[in-house]
Parts: structure tokens; C-alpha cells; sequence
């Protein structure tokens, strides 16, 4: 009886054993497949926001468009797992992802422009993502480990807002990201919620590019006079008072949320005031961010 005991406390020990073996020879192989990817991407950027409603996505998706128009390969990965807006915003929502031998191929808004979000795996726009930090963990390190980005200059991170779960989980699965944008609005309340934004950025070590203040003032078609419809200036008194860059203004235009709703970014045509601060932005980043790789190697 007990040899039979024994024996039977000693298959299941080595069961036990066997499956941890197990569980551990598949994160290791995670791991490999994750770093991997990463190092096909030369830039890591997070767009971040210290509060909702500010346009963070609306300039992730414009600054990635322009970036992608000037010639560099682009990737945008919507972590937003609750609010993932980005395909529509390009117009590619109604596209489905496609599995290939690599791994999980990004949907292309253009040619050298793709992008993954979670909005593609819904079964329709009003499912909503009911899910706990270790769900949304694992959704994001899919993102990274399996999508077939294959070589790009440039990763934007689009973030929901705040300083939660998915800013976290990027920053520890990425860990060498490049660089963080702060998007906010001109009010002077812009300064506490930027400032956390800032803190959070540089508590995980990873670089503050700059802050954009989106929103800022509306020009009148007319007679061309700009109206500041809120208090002016709290982006660039942010990033004074925060000791960061400040990247420049998006002013309020209309066409910016109507083209936006059709899928079509206000930079496609570099006509308005708006599309021309984003392609000023998007040099200043470029910039930027060679100058920190650089100063990395050194």
C-alpha cells in the first residue's frame, strides 16, 4: 500500500514537474518570439495622455501618417483596449486580420503604414472589452510577440489615458522604449495632468520626447483672426515648468474630426494649419530621436 502510495505521490510529482517544464519552455519561447520582433523596429514610441478627451489618438494616427508620407516604414499598435479607435480613424475598420506562417499580419492603411488593435477581433463596433490587467497584459504582449511587423522605422503606441494597466505592461514588455509623447490641451489644469504623464514616464526610465498641445486656438475662416476658445499656452507651460520639450500647437479645425469620422487624416493633404503642425512635429521627432539613438551608442 504504501509502495503503491509512493509511486503514485511520485508520477504526479513528476506531472507536476513535467507541466511546469512545459509552461516554462513556452514563456521562454514568447520571450525569444517577443524580442525578436523588437528588434526589427528601430523606434519605440508611447503616445500618452494624462487625461481623456484631448486627441491623443488623433495625433497618433496624423503624426504616424506623416511620418509614413515622408517615406519611413510605420507601425501603430492600439493598446487603447477599451477605446480602440485607431482603424476607423484610418478607415480600415471594416478590414479583417489574416494569419500567415509569421505570425498575425497587421492590416495596411497604406503601404508602409500598419497598424493592429483589438477593434479588428471584435465580433461589431458596440462589443465592449470587459477584461482585468492580466487579460490586457497578455492582449498587448500578443500584439508584440506575434504580429508580422516585419522592419519599421517607427512603432507608435497609442495608450488609453492616465497611468493604468496598459502603459504598464508596454513599458515592461518593451522595457527599451524610445521615447513618450504627452498630448494635452491648453488649460491651465493641462499642467497637473501632464505632469503625471511626465513622472510616469520617467519612473520607468523611459524618455520624454516632448509635449504637443492639441486644440490650440481657432482661426476664424473669415477674417482670419485666431480665438482661443480656452486659456492659452498650458501645454508649453507644462513642459517649461516639467523641464521637457515642447513640440508645438494643433489648432482647432473642424475638418480634423470630419475627416477623421470618414478615415481620412487631416495630413493626407498638407493644406491646413493643422496638417502643417503636425508635419512640423513629426521633423522635430525624427530629429529627436536620432539624436537620443546616437547619444545611446556613445
Amino acid at each position: 500500500m504504501v509502495e503503491k502510495d509512493y509511486e503514485e505521490t511520485n508520477s504526479s510529482r513528476s506531472g507536476i514537474r513535467n507541466k511546469k517544464l512545459s509552461r516554462d519552455d513556452k514563456q521562454a519561447q514568447e520571450e525569444a518570439k517577443l524580442k525578436e520582433n523588437l528588434e526589427s523596429i528601430k523606434h519605440r514610441i508611447m503616445v500618452m495622455s494624462g487625461k481623456g478627451g484631448v486627441g491623443k489618438s488623433t495625433v497618433t494616427v496624423n503624426l504616424a501618417y506623416m511620418l509614413a508620407k515622408k517615406g519611413y516604414k510605420v507601425g501603430i499598435l492600439d493598446a487603447d483596449i477599451h477605446g480602440p479607435d485607431i482603424p476607423k480613424m484610418l478607415g480600415v475598420d471594416k478590414r479583417a486580420v489574416k494569419g500567415t506562417p509569421e505570425g498575425i499580419a497587421p492590416i495596411e492603411a497604406l503601404p508602409n503604414l500598419k497598424v493592429i488593435s483589438l477593434a479588428f477581433f471584435l465580433p461589431d463596433v458596440d462589443s465592449p472589452v470587459i477584461w482585468r490587467g492580466p487579460l490586457k497584459h497578455s492582449a498587448i504582449k500578443q500584439f508584440l510577440a506575434d504580429v508580422y511587423w516585419e522592419e519599421l522605422d517607427y512603432l507608435f503606441i497609442d495608450l488609453p489615458p492616465g497611468t493604468g494597466d496598459e502603459p504598464l505592461s508596454v513599458a515592461h514588455l518593451i522595457q527599451n522604449v524610445d521615447g513618450s509623447i504627452i498630448v494635452t490641451t491648453p488649460q491651465d489644469v493641462a499642467l497637473l495632468d501632464s505632469r503625471k504623464a511626465v513622472k510616469f514616464s520617467e519612473a520607468l526610465n523611459v524618455p520624454v520626447i516632448g509635449i504637443v498641445e492639441n486644440m490650440s486656438g481657432f482661426k476664424c475662416p473669415k477674417c482670419g483672426e485666431v480665438i482661443n476658445l480656452f486659456s492659452i499656452g498650458g501645454g508649453e507651460k507644462a513642459a517649461k515648468e516639467l523641464k521637457v520639450d515642447f513640440l508645438g500647437r494643433i489648432p482647432i479645425e473642424p475638418d480634423i474630426v470630419k475627416k477623421a469620422d470618414k478615415g481620412e487624416p487631416i495630413v493626407k493633404e498638407l493644406e491646413s494649419e493643422a496638417a502643417k503642425a503636425f508635419d512640423n512635429i513629426a521633423d522635430i521627432c525624427i530629429k529627436k530621436l536620432e539624436k537620443n539613438k546616437k547619444e545611446k551608442m556613445i
